[in-house]
């Protein structure tokens, strides 16, 4: 039997030791392959201007920008330390031009409906105290035509795997991080209620070995 969800902040990571841990994580994910840009542009993102939620540190949208040509991105995070690590890191990898952060709260977007080709997120899907209203402002920023993909952790993960993660994860200091994470996060018939709710359109859920991916497009 699945434990029930033990809800996480939704407040996003803040703090200079939380936001240079969590960087330091991401950072070696990236140096492992270990990131999910290349499941995003599988799904058809690889064109125009993109949304991602929940950016942190930006490596996941930077990929994805040094990935494709003629992109640009906006990052929306909730956390204001996470924002400047994000531009620093934008910075580094001299993508300055192609990419914007902008702090806010993703319960009210602050963009106008249909502006984005795509929007993408991993991995703060579990952090989200309103997922209904976040998961439908999504849908009303997109263009018609415009794509999505939501990925997360799953909480009935494979033992094993869990314990794959959590040996893996450094520095050290985020493996409760870790474990917090997927005890906060969906299993497949959650989110699909939660998606039952919203006005996304066009949506598909689906679990793999670590996670939940959300995709689909909205009608032209």
């Amino acid at each position: 039997m699945v434990k029930p969800r033990i809800v996480e902040t939704d407040q996003g990571i803040t703090g200079e030791f939380n936001t240079q841990a969590y960087d330091q994580m991401m950072r070696r994910l990236r140096d492992k392959g270990w990131m999910e840009t290349d499941l995003i542009i599988k799904e058809g993102i690889s064109s125009g201007i993109a949304l991602e939620v929940g950016p942190g540190p930006g490596y996941l949208g930077l990929e994805w920008l040094k990935k494709t040509q003629g992109t640009t991105l906006k990052g929306l995070d909730i956390s204001e330390d996470m924002i400047g690590l994000a531009q620093k890191n934008a910075t580094t990898y001299g993508l300055t031009d192609r990419v914007k952060y902008v702090k806010g709260d993703a319960r009210k977007m602050p963009f106008d409906e249909n502006q984005f080709e795509a929007a993408f997120s991993n991995g703060s899907l579990h952090e989200w105290a309103h997922p209904t209203e976040i998961l439908s402002e999504i849908g009303r920023v997109l263009k018609p035509g415009g794509r999505y993909v939501i990925s997360d952790l799953r909480r009935d993960m494979n033992p094993l795997v869990k314990w794959f993660l959590w040996i893996n994860t450094q520095p050290r200091e985020m493996r409760s991080g870790l474990v917090s994470s997927i005890n906060a996060s969906y299993v497949l018939p959650e989110i699909k209620d939660v998606l039952a709710e919203t006005s996304l359109p066009g949506w598909q859920a689906s679990q793999n070995l670590l996670g939940i991916v959300i995709s689909g497009r909205k009608p032209v």
